[in-house]
């Protein structure tokens, strides 16, 4: 076995999933790459996602598939956010020192047989609307 190209993982969608007391929980939709030319079996996926530099989800799934060689799959995670984390990150967006910018880093892994996990990274940063980042910002006097 030679040395593999390294997987690209995107994030693709995220839809809410019922959480409980001060817990958020999210189903995060992984895009994975595969740029091999042999396929990749994984039974199992865990991520974490940073915003703002800072700690903000994570979760695991024990999930099988296979992304096949120079393809695609679509991997589904639920992740947990703490509402303190929640708040933090949004001060650290819409707050007096806020751009209107976040800021993301998402570290994963397949889980693969023996000694064959891969790991990923992706990095990148959401422009928010105008209109949104003006509306939370206090008004001049």
């Amino acid at each position: 076995m030679g040395p593999r190209d390294p997987i690209q993982a995107y994030v693709v969608g995220v839809q809410p999933l019922a959480g409980e007391g001060l817990e958020l929980r999210m189903l995060v939709r992984l895009r994975v790459q595969n740029p091999n030319d042999t396929p990749l079996e994984y039974h199992g996926v865990a991520i974490d996602m940073d915003v703002q530099g800072r700690r903000f989800a994570s979760g695991v799934s024990d999930v099988a598939g296979r992304v096949p060689r120079f393809g695609e799959t679509v991997i589904e995670v639920p992740v947990s956010i703490s509402a303190m984390r929640l708040a933090r990150s949004a001060y650290d967006v819409f707050g007096p020192s806020g751009s209107g910018t976040l800021h993301y880093e998402l570290d994963g892994k397949l889980a693969g047989s023996a000694f064959r996990s891969v790991r990923f990274t992706s990095r990148g940063e959401l422009v928010l609307p105008h209109d949104l980042y003006e509306s939370t910002q206090p008004s001049p006097k």
